[in-house]
């Protein structure tokens, strides 16, 4: 165990020993002065000249017992005085849980020395595994938004340090509960007959405290919480990316990026570059308030002059191809953590989409697709389009290519009329031949659910992103029956609006109702629908400028874009901040790629349609917050929280009790007249 002695009235002590030490040594040169008398012979008073010549000024003192027993006592009642005490780690129990965060926050480099946060928890747990006594078993957890039990209970000391020094950081979230899980799991399955191992384990933390879930874990132990980090620690981080191409002009793309000041002090005049393929492109300037700051810190900051501005809006650009667009802030001044200073986005090239109307008339949804500037657009009506010849594979062979077929109020479509591959839209009606279908009454008609609002809406699907549909509301809709592979984007009050289904490799988007008899084509949420379903379902999922995906996503990759490939590989290669990792295609259904980790870009071999590039990000308040927590997280149930690993233990009793038998020493060599 480590002691770190401290004192907690060191001024009183230091003061009184000023007084009282000089005085003590004053007594022993300072005597009464004695009368000069004539005497015939000194013979007899030899010693009285030795006890004069002692008491001379200025002359070096003999050997004294009794001085020396004096200022150790009087050493010992000021040592008490300041009160000194003593702050200890106390060693490992019988049985000890190291949890270890390996999370973005532990990868700060503030830590004395310069070394991260990790590589401090990781010393530190080292020395508490050496701590461990003969018959002492400690196990090794670490965890971000995962847990992992890397070492289960033993005994090797050895073992133990060389698993700790084989964490490796992510750049993942952090949260407590599933490691807590696994350690209390850990500590039933072992608990055995012995004393020891019946009482609740000692569970030390590891970590700066930056949870996400701190008020649901909870653990059956005593918990020590072991705080790294420093509370001066600043950084400034990228905390919000979004960019999106015009709608009305599908080549301008605008990106929009925000910041926050996690550190203590306020910032001004940081530079924030965009780069589009490496090259910078534009750059911005944001002054930033600490993220700490109270309400009335903020209001006097800006009263005595400070402009705040965290967000910064770059000028269009103009992008004919596909392209990686990267935001990165260049104040490296007292900034800890580099995973939260940049973040990238993948822009695709802009899809300039071919649709078929077939409608026997229908001006709303004529004009809507007129108004969206596409490469062809040509009509047809229902009748034309049943005259068409079969196709092989199923649908009709069309007369030229189309991205979307658009369906308008044709019940007639029969099941060999549906295209089986690439996408359309069914505006009206619900075809047969599909494993979606629509709900029967017992006469065998379909049902029709009348006054239809919308209850809710994905708010995060490409489809349905910015749009308020709060206000849209349907006469008439066919009640449709949504399967697994069905995906309700608008639910009605009384049936679903919106359904997006896949079969094959088809992508069928059915909105059930007839938008004559709707409000939509009034609201301006009607054409910018329009525009981010027909993109969408041309494009699959890369309609849109992919979004960064946060660390340790684990993407699952349709089989449709696997197939582009022709033929399929056995397996895939991604490369990016992780180094070089293979993986298997499955023989059947998607393909999942492995953990990234890592926030950066990565790569994939032979490059996957929508995802030869994927951009990982921080885009974590949370974990950018580096100000580390002072108290345990999760400390709840039979925990016992501890601030921090260290005890403390007041000591100036032991100095009071040793003073004792100085002093009885010190009478009995007074009266008994002891010389050294």
């Amino acid at each position: 165990m480590t002691w770190l002695p401290h004192f907690l009235n060191p001024f009183a002590a230091a003061v009184a020993g000023a007084i009282f030490i000089p005085s003590l040594l004053a007594l022993y040169f300072l005597k009464l002065r004695r009368r000069i008398m004539p005497v015939p012979s000194t013979l007899l008073w030899r010693k009285a000249v030795q006890d004069l010549q002692v008491n001379a000024p200025f002359q070096r003192l003999r050997k004294n017992l009794l001085l020396l027993l004096q200022l150790l006592l009087l050493a010992a009642l000021l040592l008490a005085l300041g009160r000194p005490i003593l702050n200890y780690s106390p060693g490992a129990g019988p049985r000890t849980i190291i949890l270890i965060d390996r999370s973005a926050s532990m990868s700060a480099d503030d830590s004395p020395g310069g070394k991260t946060r990790l590589e401090e928890a990781k010393r530190r747990a080292k020395d508490l595994v050496g701590t461990l006594g003969r018959n002492g078993a400690a196990m090794v957890i670490a965890f971000d938004d995962s847990a992992e039990t890397l070492a289960p209970f033993t005994t090797d000391v050895r073992l133990l340090r060389n698993i700790i020094d084989s964490i490796q950081p992510t750049d993942r979230r952090s949260k407590l509960e599933a490691a807590y899980q696994l350690a209390d799991a850990q500590a039933a399955f072992t608990a055995g007959d012995s004393q020891a191992f019946r009482q609740a384990p000692d569970v030390y933390l590891f970590s700066d405290g930056r949870m996400l879930d701190s008020d649901k874990a909870s653990v059956q132990g005593n918990l020590h919480y072991e705080q790294v980090g420093t509370p001066t620690a600043g950084n400034i981080a990228i905390v919000s990316l979004s960019a999106k191409r015009d709608y009305q002009q599908p080549t301008e793309v605008q990106v929009f990026a925000r910041l926050a000041n996690f550190g203590p002090d306020p910032v001004n005049d940081v530079q924030v570059q965009l780069s589009v393929d490496g090259r910078v492109r534009s750059s911005g300037r944001v002054n930033l308030l600490p993220e700490r700051f109270t309400d009335d810190q903020r209001r006097q900051a800006i009263a005595g002059g400070f402009s705040e501005r965290n967000g910064v809006e770059f000028p269009t650009l103009e992008l004919t191809s596909s392209a990686i667009a990267t935001v990165e802030q260049m104040n490296r001044d007292n900034d800890h953590l580099a995973a939260d200073d940049s973040a990238s986005v993948i822009i695709p090239p802009p899809k300039i989409v071919a649709v078929l109307l077939v409608t026997d008339g229908n001006w709303f949804l004529e004009q809507g697709l007129r108004s969206q500037r596409l490469q062809v657009l040509d009509k047809m009506l229902p009748q034309q389009y049943h005259e068409l010849p079969q196709a092989d594979g199923g649908g009709k062979k069309l007369p030229k290519p189309y991205d979307v077929i658009v369906f308008d109020r044709d019940d007639d479509l029969a099941p060999e009329e549906i295209p089986k591959s690439g996408a359309a839209i069914y505006f009206g009606c619900v075809p047969s031949g599909l494993e979606i279908k629509p709900a029967l009454d017992a006469a065998g008609h379909r049902v029709v659910k009348d006054d239809n609002w919308v209850l809710d809406w994905d708010r995060e699907h490409p489809m349905l992103r910015h749009l308020n549909l709060g206000k849209l509301y349907a006469a008439h809709a066919y009640k449709v029956l949504p399967t697994l592979n069905s995906q309700v984007l608008v639910d009605g009050t009384n049936c679903p609006l919106v359904i997006l289904h896949r079969e094959n490799r088809a992508f069928h988007l059915i909105v059930p109702f007839d938008i004559i008899n709707s409000s939509w084509p009034l609201q301006p949420t009607f054409p910018v629908f329009l525009y981010q379903a027909l993109q969408y379902m041309a494009l699959g999922t890369d309609m849109e400028i992919r979004p960064s995906y946060e660390p340790g996503v684990t993407l699952r990759i349709p089989r449709f874009n696997l197939q582009k490939l022709n033929p399929i590989p056995e397996s895939v290669t991604i490369t990016g901040p992780m180094g070089t990792m293979q993986a298997k295609v499955p023989p059947a259904g998607d393909f999942v790629l492995p953990a990234l980790n890592k926030v950066g870009l990565y790569q994939t071999n032979p490059p996957i349609p929508q995802y030869e590039n994927i951009a990982v990000s921080l885009l974590d308040s949370n974990e950018s917050n580096l100000l580390p927590a002072d108290v345990a997280p999760g400390a709840a149930g039979q925990a016992t929280a501890v601030a921090s690993a260290k005890t403390r233990m007041e000591i100036w009793w032991w100095l009071v009790a040793a003073a004792l038998p100085l002093l009885i020493i010190e009478w009995w060599v007074y009266t008994r007249r002891v010389h050294l």
